[in-house]
């Protein structure tokens, strides 16, 4: 941990959005990722095509896009922001089992995109449940987590532990 303090805050305690107008504008990209543990059965139900609410991984997929840009709607002090680029990758892992997602969220602006590619990672991971909990209620979503960040003033951020080695199947 880094000895900063936490930027939100105001002089008195109070909750407050940052001022970033004096910011340089730099490219900044986050890249995010989770995973969705299920049976074996559902996930040869989501890679057939057989589930009974459609297409998992592309209504996951878009549901990540759209919540990305949605961020400052839902996470109360971030900035609205015009994303240049949002993409959502999902792929099976026979090893959980289950569905892994990969978000990436891009712009050229005074502020980070973290937090877009985590809410884009949240909701696919919680789109692919909705899509499948009829099969499988014991899913679990778990390893939200940063990977890497570039652009800005407090430079490059690259995870040290991928999540394959930190989570257990």
């Amino acid at each position: 941990m880094s000895g900063t303090p936490l930027t939100h805050l105001g002089e008195t305690g109070e909750a407050s959005m940052v001022d970033v107008g004096d910011k340089t504008e730099t490219v900044r990209i986050a890249i995010a990722e989770g995973y969705v543990r299920m049976q074996p059965e559902t996930l040869r139900i989501i890679l057939a095509g057989d589930a009974k609410k459609g297409d998992v991984i592309g209504t996951a997929r878009l549901a990540g896009i759209m919540a990305a840009k949605q961020t400052a709607n839902l996470i109360p002090l971030c900035h609205p922001l015009m994303l240049t680029k949002v993409s959502v990758d999902i792929v099976p892992d026979e090893t959980l089992p289950g569905l892994r997602v990969e978000t990436l969220a891009k712009l050229s602006g005074r502020t980070g995109v973290e937090m877009e590619a985590l809410t884009a990672a949240s909701v696919a991971c919680l789109t692919i449940y909705d899509m499948a909990k009829a099969v499988d209620r014991e899913m679990e979503i778990g390893g939200i987590r940063l990977l890497k960040k570039s652009g800005g003033r407090s430079g490059d951020y690259v995870r040290e532990t991928p999540i394959r080695e930190t989570e257990s199947p």
